[in-house]
């Protein structure tokens, strides 16, 4: 069984999504990460380097909730899931995108996709 180090609730402004006010007026978009690695060499160590740090993780997650617009959040999942996985020692990531302002005309609380990736 492998470690987890989880990122919970993150938030950004994004442009994601198929209708074209979703573009024009972006809205937040939240994001939970649990990456999958062995931490003990780091514990063992107490060394930063061989784990992740995830205050930069977290600010690489932003750059692509804000970045180039995708039509779905199901791709931005898995370019999100893929930012996590250049991370040494990452062996696996789940990421979850949120959408809590999505253009349904019904009451709802969320709009969730999760994604497990894992390195190939």
């Amino acid at each position: 069984m492998k470690d987890r180090i989880s990122l919970r609730g993150l938030r950004a402004r994004g442009r994601h999504g198929v209708l074209a006010a979703e573009r024009e007026l972006g809205q937040e978009f939240i994001v939970d990460v649990t990456l999958f690695l062995d931490t003990a060499p780091a514990a063992a160590g107490d060394d930063l380097t061989k784990t992740v740090h995830y205050g930069e993780l977290a600010e690489d997650l932003v750059k692509v909730v804000e970045g180039e617009p995708v039509d779905l959040i199901e791709t931005l999942a898995q370019r999100l899931a893929e930012v996590c996985l250049v991370r040494e020692p990452v062996e696996a990531a789940e990421v979850s995108v949120h959408k809590p302002a999505a253009p349904i005309p019904l009451p709802f609380d969320d709009v969730v996709v999760t994604i497990t990736r894992s390195r190939s």
